[in-house]
């Protein structure tokens, strides 16, 4: 298990002594399937191998819009955890068969599976909403 995330977990499966096959396991927790073969909640994930260039073409226009109207030099860190973590997601469908999610909330309700991520891209964009929230109020 190279991959700290599905590697860790495939590894703890083979350190067990059960045999599998690592490059056909499909790990699943509670009848969840790791694998994100879509986008949040595993809407258009018959989109299948096409998905994963929508969205770098989306990246793509989101970055050109963001150059163009000075987020990523006026919040710059926040620009940056937004696209590393939009192209993290990427990078997992090309390597793999989807994105891969292990963190499952199961406390007061029921929630996707989901990755860190995830979390980080609604950080960012929650941040940058709350900044324009901020400069809308001063004028």
């Amino acid at each position: 298990g190279e991959d700290p995330n599905w590697g860790r977990i495939a590894s703890t499966i083979g350190a067990s002594g059960m045999s599998c096959d690592e490059t056909t396991l499909t790990i699943k927790f509670q009848d969840i399937l790791v694998y994100n073969k879509g986008v949040a909640f595993s809407m258009f994930a018959f989109l299948d191998e096409y998905l994963k260039f929508i969205q770098i073409a989306l990246l793509g226009v989101v970055g050109y819009l963001f150059y163009k109207e000075n987020y990523i030099k006026n919040y710059p860190i926040i620009s940056g955890i937004l696209f590393g973590a939009g192209f993290s997601n990427v990078f997992d469908r090309f390597i793999r068969e989807g994105v891969v999610d292990y963190i499952y909330y199961h406390g007061w309700f029921e929630f996707a599976v989901f990755n860190f991520a995830d979390v980080m891209i609604d950080f960012s964009i929650g941040f940058l909403l709350f900044f324009n929230f901020l400069k809308q109020k001063k004028i």
